[in-house]
Parts: C-alpha cells; structure tokens; sequence
C-alpha cells in the first residue's frame, strides 16, 4: 500500500537531512512499529507517510513515497489524502480546536457527507470505544493530556480510513487508557484488516500486535525486526536506564550539603507550598474537593493518578495559573488568590506537560531570556548560559526551539523555569516523549537541582521513575488526594503498580 524508495528529507531552514536514504514498504493489513531515540526522525517519517510533509510542510525532498500506486505529492491536497489516511499527531492539543468534544468528532464526520444516522452512529461508537462518553460536552482545553489524546483519538478512529498512523498518541495516557487502545488496534487489525502504523520511542504495550519493527537512528533505518526478536524489555537496544542511573550520590551533611534539611523533613514546620480547602471547577465538573496539602523545603514529590484525576488542575495552582474556586493556596506565604504571576513566578518554575506550550520565541536563547524579563533579571547572560549548560543545550543558542528534538524541547523548557532558579520546580509529566536515555537524563537534572537546594514536584504516570526518585508520593483519584506516603513506604495499592524497580536511582 505504502512504498518509500530511496527517499531523505530536509526541513526548509535546516543544514542536513532529518531522514536519509529510507526504504521501506507497508502492505494493507500491516501493523508496523517504528521506534528509536529522540531525534531519530520517527515524527518527521510518520508526516512523510500521511503526506504531510509533501502537502502543507514542504522542504527538500530526494526519492519517492507511493502510496495506493500514485506519487504521494500528487493528491489533491491533504483533502483528498485524508479519505484514505488519518493521523493523530505527538501533540494531541494541536488537533483540538472546537469548543466540545462532541463538536471535535462531528467536525470531520459532517465533512465527510455522511447522513444524519450515521453520523450519530460513529460518533457514539468511537466515544464508547475510547471512553469519553462522559467528556461529550466538556472543552477540550479544559482535559487533561491523557483526555486530549483520547479525544484526537476517537476523532481519527471516527473517519474510518483505510490507514491509521499514531505519532506517540498514548505518551500522556494511564496504564489502563493504554491498553484499552490496544484492544482497539488489536481489533481494527484482526477484524477490519486496517494499516496502522505505530511511532513511538517505546513500542513495547504494542508489540503482541505488530508485525515488525522499523528501528530508526539519527534518520535512518538502522534495522527492521521481528517483534519476537526483541528483548523483554521492549525497546531495541536500549537500556531501561542510562549508564548515568547511579552517578547522583547520596547527600547527607557529612558531604558539604548542612545547608539543605534532610531529605522529607519539615524545617521550622514552614511549608513552602500551602494547600487549604482547595476546590476547582470546569464549568460543572468539580477538578479538585476540599484539597488539603503541604509541600516542604527539599523534598522530590510525585504526584499519581489516573487521567483527569486533577494532578495537572492542581500544580497549575501553585504558580497562580488558576486562582480557586474556593478554599486557598499559598506559595512562600503569598496568596495565589491575589498575588500576581510575575510575583508568584519568581518562587515556583511550572514547565508544562506539552514544552511547545512554552515555545514560541526564534532563538533558545530567547525562549530564557523572555522568562527572565519578567522578573527583571533580563540582563543576566551567565543565567542563561548555566540554565543551557546545565540542561546539555550549551552549544543551541541560536537554534530555532522548533528544530530541536522533543526531548531537546522539554529540556529546553526546563531551562526556561531553572534560569529564574525558583525554590519550586513542578514539572507535569516531565518524561513525555521521551526516550530511556532522555528520561534519565531529565530525572539526573533533577536530582542535582534537589541537591542545591530546589523543591521538585513532578506529575508522572511513569512508575519507574516514581520508584528510583520520588521521595514522597501523593495520589490522587476524582479530584481528591486519596494517598500521601514517604517514598520508602509506599503501600501495597502503589507498589503494585510499579514493575521491578530498584531504589538505587534516588537522589537522596
């Protein structure tokens, strides 16, 4: 159905090619997996099969894609291509643009011509299948990631095309949301006999229904696999954790750190964040009830939960990006209520579940630059070049944000928040995306900046990380905190969910 010959692509504004020389054939029916490291060119390759890049993105193109026998360059726009191919992009959030979900689904169902009945019928169908029912009349920008993913999901599965690609569509959903689209997939295969196409840095929830695995490296196929050839842990030759895991070593007072309180304690009982009575609500849906927390001086938290559980409503409050509905947060003794951001930024540092929701200036450089105008600090050059050093973006000053890779991106985006050296620093899903080597990279980041003094809080549904970093673990369920335990005892519920970690990794 699809075939690629001798095929590289170059961006527009970049120096080489993001894919080189790339040979490859998906017959109908297929279940293909590609996988690699960040900056393997898996998005870009996923656009080159759509026919995004050919219809809408342009740039430099050698070689040839063929899709149902004709030149992919030779549709009639994205228009006709998407009648037989849909996509749902790693950014989920970009493909939401109506004020419900209902209206996200109906929008490409109405543009089809499809009648009244069946419509309706599809539309019921696919908020069944991906269990949204309940979100129908909700705003998509008021979901959170997981939710969103969901939603671009049934939106694709909606239209019925013969082709379905999936750029890291699962990256932001929980356990029991990612194997509810594998029995999904699994389904449209076996039963409908439907080409799909899976992009993803770990393909492993996946590879009981694949029937190969293309691994990519620095923009070409490295090799193409069987899935029963790969290692148990999933990924091709590539490690669960970095040969970095152990390097952060444990501090005590002992090693030159007396200035920073022992790991859990509460200093002078002086909380740095404050949560009172905090309740929040999306028009009628109630996001957080009567929140009760206290956040201390040095501590590495990890906050759980299923999607829409409210971990993201409520860190969002920790820097004034939502005021309460009722009851009060207060950071550093400053109200959230009535504090202005500008104030409230220079104590918590919030870097965003998507980084591209940071993004938006020409130059790395820039994008730190901004954040530190706000607080008046826009002359300070050695600021920026620590936050980029201390990030391993030293030498991308003057790249434009959206050349990097997405781990690039979220490393950047750190940056943004550690230029402005917060006493807080939330991170919501900081791993998203993100390849062993790259979480680890993050997760070693964090760990040093524990050390020098920083307050870490991180949303995850990664529970690996949670059992080699997280001191102290918050669950949350229906917008209540369900759960609140030290890291060394976490209860049964917790643990189980965790698949054979060691606490080695922890920084302290």
């Amino acid at each position: 159905m699809i075939k690629v010959r001798d095929f590289s692509y170059t961006y527009g504004t970049a120096e080489k090619p993001t894919l080189e020389n790339i040979n490859l054939e998906v017959p109908a029916g297929e279940l293909l997996l590609v996988t690699g490291h960040s900056a393997a060119g898996k998005t870009t390759l996923a656009l080159a099969l759509a026919g995004i890049l050919h219809q809408e993105i342009g740039g430099s193109f050698e070689g040839s894609i063929i899709f149902k026998g004709k030149a992919i360059g030779e549709f009639d726009g994205m228009k006709e291509l998407s009648r037989h191919v849909g996509m749902v992009f790693d950014d989920a959030e970009s493909q939401l643009i109506f004020t419900s979900v209902e209206e996200e689904i109906l929008s490409g169902l109405e543009n089809r011509g499809f009648s009244e009945t069946e419509i309706k019928r599809r539309l019921e169908e696919v908020m069944r299948l991906c269990e949204i029912s309940h979100l129908k009349q909700r705003a998509p920008h008021a979901l959170s990631g997981g939710q969103k993913q969901k939603v671009a999901l049934a939106a694709t599965l909606a239209l019925d095309t013969e082709v379905l690609i999936l750029d890291e569509a699962t990256s932001e959903m929980d356990t029991n949301a990612v194997k509810r689209v594998f029995s999904i997939l699994k389904r449209l295969k076996e039963e409908e006999g439907k080409t799909i196409i899976i992009v993803d840095h770990n393909v492993e929830a996946f590879l009981e229904i694949g029937d190969r695995v293309v691994l990519l490296e620095k923009g070409r196929i490295k090799e193409v696999k069987s899935p029963k050839d790969l290692p148990a842990a999933g990924h091709p030759e590539e490690p669960v954790m970095s040969e970095t895991h152990d390097k952060i070593p444990h501090h005590s007072p002992e090693e030159g750190t007396a200035d920073l309180p022992p790991s859990g304690t509460k200093p002078n009982n002086i909380p740095i964040i404050s949560v009172k009575q905090l309740s929040q609500r999306y028009d009628e849906v109630r996001a957080l009830e009567a929140v009760d927390l206290e956040i201390y001086p040095g501590e590495f938290i990890a906050i759980l939960g299923e999607n829409g559980s409210g971990k993201t409503t409520l860190v969002k409050h920790f820097n004034g990006l939502l005021k309460p509905h009722s009851g009060s947060v207060s950071v550093k003794g400053l109200d959230t209520g009535q504090a202005p951001i500008n104030e409230l930024v220079r104590h918590t540092g919030l870097v965003f579940q998507n980084p591209d929701n940071m993004l938006f200036e020409d130059t790395v450089e820039a994008e730190i630059a901004f954040g530190l105008n706000n607080i008046g600090a826009g002359g300070d050059r050695g600021a920026i070049t620590r936050a980029l050093e201390l990030v391993g973006l030293g030498d991308k000053e003057k790249v434009f944000p959206r050349q990097l890779s997405r781990g690039e991106r979220q490393r950047l985006a750190v940056a943004c928040v550690i230029a402005m050296r917060p006493e807080l620093i939330v991170l919501d899903e900081p791993t998203t995306g993100l390849d062993a080597e790259e979480s680890d990279r993050m997760m070693q980041l964090m760990c040093r900046l524990q050390q020098e003094g920083h307050t870490i809080v991180m949303v995850t549904h990664n529970m690996q990380i949670v059992e080699n970093y997280a001191e102290r673990v918050i669950r949350m369920e229906s917008g209540k905190i369900i759960e609140d335990t030290k890291g060394a005892a976490l209860t049964e519920t917790a643990a189980a969910d965790i698949a054979e970690g060691t606490r080695g990794g922890m920084c302290a």
